[in-house]
C-alpha cells in the first residue's frame, strides 16, 4: 500500500477551505522572507487608478479614434494621462533621492499595487531612475498582470486583499494618493482610519495628490461640520498639486523622522 502524501505536499488539502489559515499565513511569511532577503524595510507607497494611461498611449488613442465613442475615450485617457506622467516623474525624483540619502540597505523604496495605471507609473519612474521598486499585485476576476517595471525579485502576487493591504501599511513611511476609484478610496481610507485610531503607531505621511479631483469626490469639510470627524483629523494628510510640491513635502519629513541620523539621535 503506497504511503499517503504528507500534509504540506497535499495540494488538494492546501487549496481546500480547511487550509485557508495556512494560505493566509503564507501570504505573510513568504513576502517577509523575500523582503528581508532584499533588505526592504520601508517604502513610499503610490495609490491611484489602474485606468490611467501614459501620454503616448493617450495621444495615440485620440489620433486613431474613428467614432465618437472612441474620441470620448481618447479624451478621457488624455485627461488622465496627466496623473500618470506626474506619478512617473515624482517616483523618479524620489527614487533618485532615496538612493542618495540611504546610508545602508535599501531605504524609502517605491512601492505600488503592481498593476497598470498609477501603479505602473510609480514602478516605471523608479525603473527609469535605475532603482528598485516593489509591486504588490493581486489576482482579480479580470486578471491584473504585473506591470513590466517592477523589480523581478520584488514582484508579489496576493490572493487576499487584507494581506496585501497589511504589507502596504506595514512597510509604508509615506503614501501618495493619486486620483482613483473604489480601490484607491478603500486603500486611502484604511490608512487614514488606522492612523486616526492609532492602530498604526509609527509616523506615516499621507499626501493626497490632485485636490481638484479629490474635492469633488470627498467633502472633508462637510464631515467636520457634521461632527463625523474632528477638525484635527485634517492634519492626518496634506495636499499636493505637482511632483515638485509633493517632493518638497515628503523628503524633509522623511529625513526628520526616518533617516539613520534621526534614529541615532532619538
Amino acid at each position: 500500500m503506497p504511503s499517503p502524501p504528507k500534509a504540506y505536499t497535499n495540494l488538494e488539502f492546501l487549496n481546500s477551505r480547511h487550509a485557508r489559515t495556512l494560505r493566509i499565513l503564507s501570504e505573510y511569511v513568504e513576502p517577509k522572507s523575500r523582503l528581508d532577503r532584499e533588505q526592504i524595510y520601508d517604502t513610499i507607497v503610490f495609490f491611484g487608478s489602474a485606468r490611467f494611461r501614459d501620454a503616448a498611449t493617450a495621444d495615440n488613442m485620440l489620433a486613431t479614434a474613428k467614432t465618437e465613442d472612441e474620441r470620448r475615450l481618447g479624451q478621457v485617457a488624455k485627461a488622465g494621462s496627466r496623473y500618470y506622467e506626474e506619478a512617473r516623474r515624482l517616483s523618479f525624483m524620489l527614487a533618485k533621492w532615496a538612493a542618495e540619502v540611504s546610508e545602508k540597505s535599501r531605504r524609502f523604496v517605491i512601492c505600488s499595487g503592481g498593476g497598470p495605471g498609477i501603479m505602473e507609473a510609480a514602478n516605471r519612474g523608479a525603473h527609469e531612475a535605475g532603482e528598485p521598486s516593489v509591486g504588490f499585485n493581486i489576482t482579480l476576476p479580470e486578471e491584473q498582470e504585473p506591470n513590466p517595471y517592477i523589480t523581478p525579485d520584488l514582484s508579489f502576487q496576493f490572493h487576499y486583499f487584507f494581506m496585501r493591504k497589511l504589507w502596504f501599511a506595514y512597510l509604508a513611511k509615506a503614501l501618495i494618493v493619486f486620483p482613483g476609484g473604489f480601490g484607491t478610496l478603500d486603500e486611502m481610507m484604511e490608512i487614514l482610519t488606522l492612523t486616526q485610531t492609532r492602530k498604526i503607531r509609527k509616523k506615516v505621511l499621507t499626501i493626497i495628490y490632485g485636490r481638484e479631483y479629490w474635492d469633488k469626490v470627498i467633502n472633508f469639510d462637510a464631515m467636520i461640520e457634521m461632527g463625523t470627524i474632528d477638525p484635527s483629523d485634517r492634519e492626518l494628510f496634506s495636499y499636493a498639486e505637482t511632483p515638485e510640491q509633493a517632493f518638497e513635502i515628503l523628503t524633509p519629513w522623511l529625513l526628520k523622522h526616518y533617516s539613520e541620523k534621526s534614529r541615532r539621535l532619538s
